[in-house]
């Protein structure tokens, strides 16, 4: 059992590696101030809406009711930007194997899994760490993660960690259909007729995210409130729950509950504004648990770095509406959504037009 200066967690947790998990497993009965979110970035009973929840839609008939299926998926997009998806042809055995990695990788010793941190890992598309940006925050969050930027399958096989690797590239390339089959539904809503996927889905990465059991779970966050940057993102969760989303034109969250063998799917920033503000891009954020670890996989499905995105030129036409968003480089946007904290929608406020 490693020893730890409480003087001086950070160091144990992000320098050395050991990460939150590292502080749960020591069996602190207190939660540390670091992690201390302030009152107004809690979830509360106030704030939960128990009898609502995000659509479910069902994948299965994909083929036979395309028309139907495809408008579920527009009508999620604009009214909840989160929905979940049920029979979309990925085994069960593909979304265990990928959950039961995810629990391999982050049990080996700290010092293994330091190895791929920021400061050692030999690459910026391997990264291990915890909270979200420690330097930036005043309050830390309570998860550990390892983020994987796919190039190519060389790559990966070169660079990956051994622990999950084969099983991250399985999710991924099973992952690719369905990805390919919600954006055809969703650029078919926005009357594109033709999809360049390079724009939409020029580049993926992986996250694997672990969230240890906490002391004090109701003072602090796994995840703080956000959106993701992403196109769309394409989320495996196991059964502990914990997932929360804003409910539009509210302050209300309601929770997303765990369904086996269903993916959540979101809505990224990039998609808001390509859409013009048609799709929405919605806040969410993760609550500490007391009792049990958990996990989650989510994919993310983005343009490449180099894109210039911005509303599409067909999204103007078909409504007449003045552009909201300015064209701006994808890996712009990506860096200021990284070099701050969590701030909940604030990061889109970059690409409006003033």
């Amino acid at each position: 059992m490693p020893t730890i200066d409480l003087s001086n967690i950070t160091d144990f947790v992000v320098n050395e590696g050991h990460g939150v998990k590292g502080l749960s497993e020591i069996g602190l009965q207190k939660l540390p101030k670091q992690y201390i979110q302030p009152i107004e970035e809690r979830i509360t009973t106030n704030t939960v809406i128990l009898d609502d929840q995000i659509p479910i839609i069902d994948m299965s008939n994909w083929d036979i009711h395309n028309k139907l299926v495809s408008e579920n998926i527009c009508n999620a997009a604009e009214k909840w930007g989160f929905f979940q998806i049920i029979n979309h042809d990925i085994s069960l055995e593909v979304l265990e194997s990928v959950k039961d990695a995810t629990y391999r990788f982050f049990k080996q010793p700290a010092v293994e899994k330091n190895k791929h941190s920021k400061e050692n890992s030999s690459t910026n598309n391997v990264r291990y760490g915890t909270s979200f940006t420690p330097k930036a925050e005043k309050a830390l969050e309570w998860k550990d993660y390892l983020s994987l930027f796919y190039v190519s399958d060389e790559e990966a096989a070169a660079l990956w960690p051994s622990a999950l690797r084969d099983e991250a590239l399985e999710f991924m390339r099973n992952s690719e259909i369905v990805m390919k089959k919600l954006l055809e539904a969703l650029m078919k809503g926005l009357n594109v007729k033709e999809i360049d996927e390079s724009v939409l889905m020029g580049s993926k990465r992986i996250n694997v995210n672990y969230y240890p059991k906490c002391p004090n779970p109701e003072l602090t966050v796994g995840v703080g409130r956000h959106s993701d940057v992403s196109t769309l993102t394409i989320l495996l969760q196991d059964n502990i729950g914990g997932l929360y989303v804003k409910k539009m034109d509210s302050d209300m969250w309601v929770h997303v509950p765990p369904i086996h063998g269903a993916l959540v799917i979101n809505i990224g920033d990039a998609l808001q504004i390509m859409s013009n503000g048609r799709y929405k891009s919605i806040e969410h954020r993760v609550m500490a648990n007391g009792k049990n670890n958990r996990i989650s996989v989510p994919i993310f499905v983005n343009p490449k770095p180099t894109d210039i995105i911005g509303p599409l030129k067909e999204v103007l036409l078909e409504s007449g509406e003045e552009p909201i968003y300015k064209q701006v480089l994808y890996s712009d946007y990506v860096k200021h959504f990284f070099r701050k904290a969590h701030d909940g929608k604030d990061t889109v406020d970059f690409a409006k037009i003033n």
